[in-house]
């Protein structure tokens, strides 16, 4: 009897040992949180810039940062239904199309108007990737090391926006945000390329019931496993919390709501909206609060990249301790942490204070990010991964159009400290919903945690 027909896909790919073939397609996938990140980075660090040069007001700029958050919202939802019924790697291939040309479509906008709509797009494509890319390190990863893998996906993030700030100092005074939006841009193509080298999920196809091509998929993985391994596999583990039930009703939105997985997903709807609202609503403003407090464009940036860096080792310590300590009291200290320092943050009166108390938000930031999006795809099963994570996503997307926004509206009246005072309440939401309601999925695999 063949491996195929003796043991499930999840058996045969928990076993797998992680090497360098696995490791390559993690670095794939994590491309797209590199460059997706100095997209909406970008933002932060033009937006002054775009602010002054279309002659916008304070409410209009925030419209404008908001659309690439409202394309997010639809790409988010839609792509995790479409992954799931279609495959993930057709979606993530069209995520990549899109936001490549929104991407270079931004620099030859001549109005708001025509930018907002690019920004959409833009929104759109990357609000695709993001549930997909999830999904994929999640089915590809063994359990073991799958909440590190995840973890440090995100840690792209922090290097992505040091990126754009390090772009945008030195091509603003040259070309202005035209210049800086063509050339981020221009990558999309060599990133198209290397993507056709991710297999499709053959946890996704044996779940579909595509068993056939499921086998076929599965085996290849195999062999490139084994040839970098170097030596035969380990066998398959017999545990039947990895066998996959054939032939299931598909999962609906609907479903989302059902018992075992409303609890989830109010929780995990609640958290991403809190987390997300509070985040954007201060990051994608804080180099131009900067230009309003009087300094010059680039010291601006220079700042905000300042700041940033400590991102770095803020993912990093996300990573070692969502396995060392657990997701969920992981998430409740860093958004914790996020809260006290964007409170102090807005409390800063001199440049050393700002400069200190950023340092503090912005590593506590990043490390939420890693949490975040090595907690909710372990949430739901095989078949809805893509669709529980994308709503989620979509959710936060919802937040993250809101905060621009609301930080323009109010900014007037509560000043830099009300703003950061508001999003600090958004983070303390995050880490309640998380407390009362999240369950833990610590070295869990996949198909226990959802059953």
């Amino acid at each position: 009897m063949s491996i195929s027909t003796q043991f499930s896909v999840p058996q045969r790919m928990e076993r797998l040992p992680l090497t360098s073939y696995q490791k390559k397609i993690f670095y794939i996938i994590a491309t797209a949180w590199f460059f997706d990140s100095m997209d909406l980075g970008m933002l932060t660090f033009v937006l002054g810039s775009i602010k002054t040069d279309l002659g916008l007001t304070t409410v209009q700029a925030g419209l404008l940062s908001s659309f690439s958050f409202l394309g997010m919202f639809f790409g988010a939802a839609s792509a995790g239904m479409a992954a799931d019924k279609f495959g993930r790697k057709i979606v993530f291939q069209t995520s990549m199309i899109l936001w490549g040309a929104a991407s270079i479509a931004c620099a030859f906008t001549q109005n708001v108007q025509q930018l907002a709509l690019a920004r959409f797009f833009l929104g759109l494509g990357m609000g695709m990737e993001f549930p997909i890319g999830q999904s994929l390190i999640s089915e590809f990863i063994p359990a073991k090391n799958r909440g590190r893998y995840i973890a440090l996906l995100e840690g792209f993030w922090p290097i992505g926006f040091i990126a754009a700030g390090i772009l945008s100092y030195f091509l603003l005074p040259i070309g202005g945000w035209r210049l800086v939006f063509l050339c981020e841009g221009i990558p999309a193509i060599f990133v198209l390329i290397i993507r056709r080298m991710v297999p499709e999920s053959p946890r996704w196809l044996a779940d579909t019931n595509q068993d056939e091509k499921a086998d076929m998929v599965m085996t290849a993985f195999e062999k490139n496993v084994e040839k970098a391994y170097g030596k035969e596999l380990p066998p398959p583990i017999k545990d039947d919390n990895l066998v996959i039930g054939k032939h299931e009703k598909k999962f609906s939105f609907l479903q989302l709501w059902a018992p075992g997985y409303k609890k989830k997903t109010i929780m995990v709807w609640l958290l991403w909206f809190f987390a997300l609202l509070g985040y954007y609503g201060l990051t994608t403003w804080l180099s131009a609060f900067l230009q309003e407090a009087g300094y010059s464009v680039t010291k601006s940036v220079y700042y905000t990249i300042m700041i940033s860096l400590a991102g770095i080792p803020g993912f990093f310590s996300a990573a070692y301790f969502i396995e060392k300590n657990g997701r969920k009291p992981t998430l409740i200290v860093v958004l914790i942490g996020c809260a006290v320092f964007a409170y102090l943050y807005g409390t800063a009166s001199s440049l050393q204070t700002l400069i200190g108390f950023g340092l503090g938000m912005q590593f506590f930031l990043f490390a939420m990010w890693s949490s975040l999006y090595a907690y909710t795809p372990e949430l739901y099963p095989t078949r809805a991964r893509a669709t529980g994570t994308g709503f989620a996503s979509s959710v936060g997307r919802f937040g993250s159009l809101l905060g621009p926004y609301i930080v323009a509206v109010v900014l007037p009246t509560l000043g830099n400290s009300g703003v950061f005072a508001l999003g600090a309440a958004c983070f303390i939401a995050a880490a309640l919903s998380v407390a009362i309601l999240g369950e833990e999925t610590k070295g869990r695999v996949l198909e226990e945690i959802s059953a």
